[in-house]
């Protein structure tokens, strides 16, 4: 069964249109009560062309990363443009409460958020890798929240947009903390994809595919963990102090190290079973990695 094809928000006129709210009082900024929406039970996905935050409370059965919860706690989203966002397949829960922020790019033209927005890596986290606020910290986004409402509903003046940019700011980087937090604390979960983690990269570095497909990638290890690639990176950076990238090619070496060691494979045999095309390539992976050459490294044995 294929998935339907999204319909695309280009405006944030449109989405409160979509959503059967009035028009937004500014064009560009917009906050919204979801309480208020109105389910549209032809509309399973959609792609915005702006900027969505959302904070919801009443999700049941929400699926994050490796599993499901029942949270009655604010969680909190965050899209960037051209991502989709499919809707629950049994329409909006019944107690489902909390606002979505559409901010669309135009409105951070020529502003210091135009390109530091881009650094937030959490805009790229799938929305099954939500926010988890506490009581405390949700009374905190609320406020900020707030200010921006009060803000764009005000008459507007020259100081109006520069206002509610130092607002957007605030809240983006009091989530980069929550976030942090949430690594650190949401330890079960965080554990079982670590050790998922050497499962998935144990298992390919164990097949013979690897000849044929070469190094996993990013993405692939992200995928059989289901999690996105930019999630998966912001966590093990947290955890380990390692990116993915970094975590494959410790493997990689771990791999490298049991064949010279262990077998009278030559170093071109073992790039080769090691999914390297070229064993020049290989060798200069080992030698960053471990200050030595693979033969150097083989001798040491000897």
């Amino acid at each position: 069964m294929s998935l339907p094809t999204p319909r695309r928000i280009k405006t944030i006129t449109e989405g409160h249109r979509l959503t059967g709210l009035e028009k937004p009082h500014h064009p560009l900024i917009s906050v919204v009560d979801v309480a208020q929406f109105k389910n549209h039970s032809d509309i399973q996905a959609v792609i915005f062309d702006f900027y969505v935050v959302s904070l919801k409370r009443g999700c049941e059965n929400l699926l994050y990363g490796q599993q499901k919860y029942d949270f009655d706690e604010g969680l909190m989203a965050f899209m960037a443009p051209g991502q989709i966002l499919r809707g629950e397949e049994n329409g909006r829960p019944p107690n489902l409460q909390g606002w979505m922020m559409f901010i669309h790019p135009d409105f951070l033209w020529n502003t210091s958020l135009a390109k530091k927005i881009k650094k937030y890596d959490y805009f790229g986290y799938a929305t099954n890798e939500a926010l988890f606020l506490s009581d405390r910290e949700e009374t905190l986004m609320n406020g900020i929240i707030d200010n921006i409402k009060q803000e764009y509903n005000a008459p507007i003046d020259k100081f109006s947009q520069d206002v509610i940019i130092a607002q957007l700011e605030l809240l983006f980087t009091y989530a980069e903390r929550f976030y942090e937090r949430q690594f650190i604390t949401r330890k079960i979960t965080n554990s079982r994809i670590l050790t998922r983690l050497e499962d998935v990269l144990d298992d390919y570095f164990n097949q013979q595919e690897l000849l044929s497909k070469g190094l996993p990638t990013v993405q692939y290890v992200a995928d059989s963990l289901t999690i996105s690639s930019k999630y998966l990176g912001s966590l093990l950076k947290q955890l380990t102090g390692l990116t993915t990238q970094q975590h494959i090619h410790e493997k990689l070496i771990g791999k490298a190290k049991e064949k010279l060691s262990t077998t009278e494979l030559s170093v071109s045999e073992i790039a080769f079973e090691l999914g390297f095309e070229h064993s020049q390539s290989f060798s200069k992976l080992f030698k960053t990695k471990t200050k030595q050459s693979p033969l150097e490294f083989r001798a040491s044995f000897n």
